[in-house]
């Protein structure tokens, strides 16, 4: 399951819709308006399975890592939200849930910096081309 944070504008969320990109909203669908991020991990870990996408980097934490989720933290302007939230799904090494889990991640123009469960080092994944 796709979670978006409150922090994603209306109009990115209707976007992913009209491309079939299922997501939940915080605020809306899951959780309650105004939750504070300390309160969103706990939520992320007891709905499992699920990948979580915010504009706030702050979440870019190694310690955030947990085998029942992915974060993804986007570091793009308000109005190419959706457009990188489809890339990430789409890319090889994230196209499948099972590669997300347990990774948090922060995507850029120029590429996504990730930490991984099974790894103490930050990796780097270019676009593909």
């Amino acid at each position: 399951m796709n979670i978006l944070d409150e922090n994603i504008v209306e109009s990115q969320r209707q976007l992913l819709r009209s491309w079939r990109v299922p997501a939940r909203q915080i605020g809306r669908e899951l959780g309650r308006p105004g939750m504070q991020d300390e309160e969103v991990i706990p939520l992320l870990r007891r709905t499992r399975r699920v990948t979580f996408f915010t504009r706030d980097l702050g979440f870019y934490d190694a310690k955030n890592r947990s085998s029942a989720c992915c974060i993804v933290c986007l570091a793009v302007g308000q109005q190419e939200v959706a457009l990188f939230v489809r890339k990430v799904l789409r890319h090889p090494a994230l196209n499948t849930q099972a590669k997300r889990l347990g990774t948090v991640l922060r995507v850029t123009h120029t590429g996504i910096r990730l930490w991984r469960m099974s790894s103490d080092v930050e990796t780097l994944l270019n676009w593909p081309s």
